[in-house]
């Protein structure tokens, strides 16, 4: 694609957007559950950082992705949860708090964990020398569109909270203005390929979110955490931040590759009808529990 005003101004904007949003959404204390109550983030962080790429990456062997759309389901595996998940943990009576600390505390790691994941990824699926270098001046840029809007928000949430209250649908909104735009700009730039995609990776977008849901609630519940943690755990994992992928994908400051925005797109898609469906089985089979477990997280 080339550079334009969608590239070259809107998606750079778009993603920043979405950062601020994010960080209106958090405060300190989301942070400091994590000392208060390591075991279940640090599940949570285990599955996100390490077994999630690793599952996503046979998934892409498995289907034959071709590189740039291997990269694209590998950037998915990069991405952290959003609003949308915590939405879902909600609505299937999971723990909303580890949602929203699982949340503040990948997004933190975002920083270092995407670019890592994603240059990895280019290097196995495109060659060693496809991938992006961990330039001084792309760290800098990085960090003008991901953190600032994220310590933004966060400073305007802590001291003007009515404020940050009243921004809080605007930017939604305008988020989801953006994620159609995006989707828009890549289905068209691909367009005459689309077909194709959807075959080759339509299959492997369904395997890997089905993947991710299952990790998410399993684990847990293996290392017997309450169900409505595993409930929590599962959305955060199953549920990414497409419209992140997709930016950066699709950014002239990052990787301007349209391709690589298809399986974050159709995921997105997808993810809506598995979540609903995930949502509604566990929280028929959750039994009753404690007002007590409803306040926090476990302390085990």
């Amino acid at each position: 694609m080339q550079s334009n005003v969608l590239t070259a101004v809107l998606i750079p904007l778009s993603l920043a957007v979405i950062m601020l949003g994010l960080g209106l959404s958090l405060t300190l204390e989301d942070f400091k559950r994590v000392i208060q109550f390591p075991r279940p983030v640090l599940l949570g962080l285990v599955i996100q950082m390490l077994v999630l790429p690793l599952v996503c990456a046979l998934i892409a062997h498995a289907f034959e992705l071709r590189p740039e759309l291997a990269v694209g389901l590998m950037l998915l595996a990069a991405s952290p949860g959003g609003a949308t998940a915590n939405l879902f943990s909600h609505l299937a009576r999971g723990d909303v708090a580890l949602n929203i600390t699982l949340t503040a505390v990948n997004s933190a790691l975002t920083i270092v964990s995407l670019p890592l994941i994603v240059n990895l990824s280019m290097m196995h699926f495109m060659g060693e020398g496809r991938a992006v270098p961990m330039q001084f001046d792309k760290m800098v840029q990085v960090m003008a569109i991901v953190l600032v809007p994220v310590s933004l928000g966060m400073v305007v949430r802590s001291r003007k909270p009515t404020i940050a209250l009243r921004l809080d649908k605007p930017i939604r909104v305008l988020s989801a203005a953006f994620l159609a735009l995006i989707v828009a700009a890549a289905v068209y730039k691909e367009r005459q390929e689309m077909g194709s995609y959807f075959q080759q990776v339509g299959l492997a977008a369904l395997a890997f979110n089905l993947a991710s849901l299952a990790f998410g609630y399993l684990a847990p519940l293996l290392f017997r955490l309450p169900r409505r943690q595993a409930i929590a755990i599962g959305m955060e994992i199953g549920i990414h931040n497409g419209i992140l992928a997709m930016t950066i994908a699709m950014s002239p400051l990052l990787l301007n590759n349209a391709t690589m925005a298809i399986p974050p797109a159709i995921y997105s898609i997808i993810m809506y009808f598995t979540a609903a469906a995930f949502g509604y089985a566990v929280s028929r089979l959750q039994a009753p529990e404690p007002d007590a477990a409803d306040a926090t997280p476990s302390r085990t």
